[in-house]
């Protein structure tokens, strides 16, 4: 493992603090990295336009640092910025957008978004491809940074594989000496497994007059923020790595891998926040949650259960196995959506039930109804959608086809196997089916030397006259 950082930090790396416990700060800058092409995607859609449960890579990196209210925010765009200004705009509409038109690297992106900024203080800068950073552990890094008075500081973690990462390198004391990236390294350096996440904290003048003076004097030929932290050392000004305690919080995306690894661990957080609140997930590896959901407790979710977008779920509701709840579902107390179980845009009242391979869109349900199984609310017309309403204690039955705009009355019923395109009055039954009518024999002449024939005959069918 690497040395710990300096020494008032060595014993107490920082992201241990619990979600929703307040840390004091004061920022005055928050900067963004997201001018990244991100090539290793292979994607027309920009890197940090990908979703993850439910929200853009930028929007979870934007969402966190908004907490900190920073009273300048500037996010760096490059490619893509046609579609990245949008969604930087709809997640902080107060936000400043530079536009970066030659990726130069880092330092050149910072040099971009300070040049007419015309302030003093703290500046936060940070990568827009990283959706797991915590705000609370940006408040921690925040406030060891002020409180040990560094002109810069950069957060690190430890990482089980750090390849592709620069490094950070210590003296024997654990001070930082200088941030070598992986192209530029030697052996001895790669095996180092602290790595720099891409997340710092600088004196807003010591910064500017940093990046005036950076050169390309490394294998890419890029102005490397990185040296802003060794000229700030060389002219004695005081610089810490700080530790994070949780490394998954920095993984930064360069890939699809990558992209479904951080899935993977949102989705583990999102379900551990559900279940430390009263939520029986009884599988969560299967189990998709976006985050801005909503769970009341006592609420019980089953195995391969999808729940996107802005559902809400009130308290002894019971979803799954195998449910697909998109956005604008809304299920009140104890209801049921089963096995196989689609809902959209719909409200499903208190002690209803959806037991099983049906699908629910567009619609009101009221209370204590029943929706039989694989039925299907009709509410595409191929050009508009429309609303479906079921009344309190409705029974509809297996198999019915509710074509929209349609009405069931409280209390009323549908047949099996209807197609119900008119209103059904309360306390009433909608039928809507043609009567059966058997054919007798016509396996016997139509199918004829089929094994159905043979059992057939055997049962004592005949051949009759049509």
């Amino acid at each position: 493992m690497a040395e710990p950082l300096n020494p008032q930090d060595r014993s107490s790396p920082i992201g241990k603090t619990e979600p929703e416990v307040k840390v004091s700060t004061e920022l005055d800058v928050a900067i963004v990295l997201a001018a990244g092409e991100g090539t290793r995607m292979k994607s027309a859609t920009p890197k940090v336009l990908h979703p993850i449960a439910g929200k853009t890579i930028i929007d979870h990196v934007l969402s966190q640092v908004l907490v900190l209210k920073p009273n300048e925010l500037r996010v760096v765009v490059g490619h893509g910025r046609e579609q990245v200004e949008p969604e930087v705009k709809k997640v902080a509409a107060n936000a400043t957008t530079v536009f970066q038109a030659e990726r130069n690297g880092t330092g050149h992106a910072v040099q971009l978004a300070l040049a007419d900024l015309n302030t003093t203080g703290t500046v936060l800068i940070l990568a827009g491809d990283t959706p797991l950073l915590r705000h609370e552990t940006l408040a921690e890094f925040v406030a060891a940074h002020a409180k040990s008075k560094n002109l810069v500081s950069v957060l690190t973690a430890e990482l089980p594989d750090p390849t592709g990462y620069g490094r950070i390198v210590r003296d024997e004391s654990g001070a930082i000496v200088a941030i070598v990236e992986e192209r530029d390294a030697s052996d001895e350096i790669k095996a180092i497994d602290e790595i720099n996440t891409g997340v710092y904290l600088f004196d807003i003048a010591a910064l500017r007059e940093g990046v005036a003076k950076l050169k390309p004097n490394n294998a890419q030929g890029e102005l490397y923020l990185t040296d802003v932290i060794a000229d700030i050392k060389a002219s004695s000004g005081k610089a810490a790595a700080i530790l994070s305690y949780d490394y998954t919080e920095t993984l930064g995306i360069n890939d699809r891998s990558q992209l479904a690894e951080c899935i993977a661990i949102m989705r583990d957080r999102i379900n551990d926040r559900h279940m430390k609140a009263g939520v029986t997930i009884v599988d969560p590896t299967t189990t998709w949650i976006d985050v801005d959901v909503k769970i009341a407790n006592d609420v019980t979710i089953y195995p391969n259960t999808v729940i996107f977008g802005d559902c809400e779920i009130a308290t002894g509701a019971s979803v799954g196995p195998f449910a697909y709840l998109r956005p604008g579902t809304k299920l009140a107390a104890n209801t049921k959506v089963g096995a196989y179980v689609e809902v959209k845009n719909s409200t499903i009242g208190e002690g209803s039930k959806v037991p099983h391979l049906s699908y629910v869109g567009d619609a009101t349900i009221g209370s204590g109804s029943n929706i039989g199984a694989a039925t299907i609310f009709v509410n595409y017309d191929g050009v508009a959608k429309h609303r479906t309403e079921i009344g309190n204690e409705v029974r509809i039955g297996s198999d019915t086809m509710l074509v929209a705009p349609v009405r069931v009355g409280d209390g009323a019923y549908t047949a099996a196997g209807s197609v119900i395109t008119e209103d059904v009055p309360a306390g009433s039954i909608g039928v809507a089916r043609a009567k059966q009518r058997n054919i007798l024999g016509w396996v016997l002449r139509k199918r004829s030397g089929t094994k159905s024939a043979e059992a057939a005959t055997k049962a004592g069918a005949k051949v009759e006259n049509e």
